[in-house]
C-alpha cells in the first residue's frame, strides 16, 4: 500500500450505510457500536460494507472469526445445510449428532477428563461456570478480579469490574475482588491467599489475557499462585477464556502459556457457541441442575465449531498465530514512546496498544477505520487487536503500514 492509497481517504459512512444506521437509532438501542460501519460480506480478512467499501478485519468480530470470511471449509459447511429446515431443535430436549461432534471434538484440546455442556454465548458459559462451582461448593461469595469482564448477564456481571457503566444500579451475587497482577513483583500478588485463610469461598474466577479491561496479560506468578491457593483452599478455580481461546494467543487456550489448568472454564466466540467446561469431578451428577432451550441446538453453529477446530489442527494455525504475532507486535513497539503510544503487550495475535488518553485512543481508533483499517477500543485508554488465525505477513504488514500512518500523524 503506497502513502497516495493511504491518504485516499473516501467519506464514511457512505448513503446505504446511513440509512440502516438512522433505522437503528430510531428502532433499537444504541448499545457499543464503535463506528459507522455497516458489514455486508467478507472475503479472508477483509470485510465489505453495503456502500462497497473495502476493510482489512484486526478485530476477527472480537475473535468470533477466527477463519476470517467465505472461508471455503466454513462455506462447504453452511452449503451442506442450506437445505436442512431442522437447522436448530431444542438441544438439552433432543440429541443431534452435531452436538455429540462438537463435544468429542473439544475434548481432544481440552485438559484431560474435561466434560462440557453448550449453551448460547460467553456470559451464558460464565453463568453456568459459576453455577457448577456453586453446586460443588454452596452459595459462598467468589473472588475476582479488578478490570475483570465476564458478561453482562447478572451473574457473570457480579463479577465484572471494567468500566461503571457496565454495573450501576444492577445487584450483584457477593464477590471479593483482588488486583490483576501483571507484575511478579506486585505487592499484592499475595492478597488471596489472605482471603482464602479468613472466608468460606466458593471460587476464583479470572481472564488469563483480560479482554475488554485492556488486554492486560497476567503475570506467570500470579497466575500459577491463584493455582496453587486454589488447590491448597479446595477452592476451583474458573479460567474466563471466552476472547483468548482456541487459538488467538498461539494455544489452544492462554492458560497454557502458564503451565496450570483449571477446574472449570469458559469458552465461546472462536467456537461460534458458548461452553463450560469442567473436571469431571465437578460434574453436578444430577439432571436438569444445568439447562438451556437451545443450548446444543444450534446445529449450523455447532457443525461450524467442529470444522474451525478441524481446520486450525489440519492448517497450523496455532503456529502462524505465534509467528504472525510477533512480526505483528515487533511492529507496534516501534510506535512506544511516540504519539501517545505507552505500551504494547499481549500473547500471540491478541495485543493491546496502550495510549495516554482516552481521548487520543478514541480519535486514533476512528481514523484507523477511517483509513480502512478495523481495530477496537478496550479498557479505559487501550486499542486491541485480534486479527483471525489465517492473516499472513503481507496483511500485518499492510496493517502495520496503516498504523504508522496514522499514529504518525496529530
Amino acid at each position: 500500500m503506497n502513502l497516495k492509497a493511504l491518504n485516499n481517504k473516501k467519506s464514511l459512512p457512505g448513503p446505504n450505510a446511513r440509512r440502516i444506521i438512522n433505522i437503528m437509532k430510531n428502532h433499537s438501542y444504541n448499545s457499543t457500536f464503535m463506528y459507522s460501519l455497516v458489514i455486508s460480506r467478507g472475503e479472508n480478512c477483509t470485510i465489505e460494507d453495503v456502500d462497497g467499501n473495502r476493510f482489512l478485519d484486526f478485530t476477527s468480530n472480537i475473535g468470533a472469526c477466527p477463519l476470517g470470511y467465505s472461508h471455503h471449509d466454513i462455506i462447504d459447511v453452511l452449503s451442506e445445510y442450506s437445505s436442512n429446515g431442522a437447522y436448530k431443535i431444542a438441544g438439552q430436549d433432543f440429541y443431534c449428532k452435531e452436538h455429540a461432534e462438537l463435544a468429542q471434538k473439544i475434548s481432544t484440546i481440552l485438559p484431560h477428563g474435561f466434560k462440557t455442556f453448550f449453551i448460547n454465548s460467553g456470559a451464558e458459559a460464565v453463568e453456568n461456570s459459576i453455577k457448577i462451582a456453586y453446586r460443588k461448593m454452596g452459595p459462598l461469595p467468589g473472588i475476582s478480579c479488578h478490570g475483570a469482564f465476564h458478561g453482562r448477564t447478572l451473574g457473570a456481571l457480579s463479577f465484572t469490574s471494567s468500566r461503571p457503566v457496565h454495573k450501576h444500579n444492577f445487584p450483584e451475587f457477593p464477590v471479593k475482588r483482588i488486583k490483576f497482577c501483571t507484575k511478579p513483583n506486585d505487592p499484592e500478588i499475595d492478597v488471596v491467599e489472605s482471603l482464602l485463610k479468613e472466608n468460606k469461598i466458593a471460587f476464583i474466577i479470572t481472564e488469563i489475557i483480560q479482554g475488554e479491561g485492556g488486554y492486560n496479560v497476567a503475570s506467570k506468578k500470579f497466575i500459577k499462585n491463584l493455582r496453587r491457593c486454589a488447590t491448597k483452599y479446595g477452592v476451583p478455580l474458573i479460567l474466563d477464556e471466552v476472547q483468548s481461546g482456541i487459538g488467538h494467543t498461539g494455544k489452544w487456550w492462554a492458560f497454557e502459556h502458564y503451565g496450570i489448568k483449571p477446574d472449570i472454564m469458559s469458552t465461546a466466540k472462536a467456537l461460534q457457541i458458548g461452553a463450560a467446561a469442567y473436571n469431571k469431578k465437578y460434574d453436578p451428577g444430577e439432571k436438569s441442575v444445568l439447562s438451556s432451550t437451545w443450548g446444543g441446538g444450534n446445529r449450523i453453529d455447532m457443525a461450524v465449531g467442529a470444522r474451525i477446530i478441524d481446520v486450525i489442527k489440519r492448517d497450523n494455525l496455532l503456529d502462524n498465530a505465534t509467528k504472525m504475532g510477533n512480526i505483528l507486535r515487533k511492529g507496534l513497539e516501534e510506535l512506544v514512546g511516540k504519539k501517545g503510544v505507552i505500551e504494547v503487550r499481549g500473547l500471540g495475535l491478541m495485543i493491546g496498544l496502550e495510549f495516554d488518553t482516552k481521548i487520543r485512543r478514541d480519535q486514533k481508533l476512528i481514523e484507523l477505520f477511517e483509513r480502512k483499517l478495523l481495530t477496537l477500543g478496550a479498557g479505559q485508554k487501550s486499542l486491541r487487536i485480534i486479527p483471525p488465525l489465517i492473516i499472513t505477513k503481507e496483511q500485518i504488514e499492510e496493517g502495520l503500514e496503516i498504523i504508522h500512518h496514522v499514529l504518525s500523524r496529530n
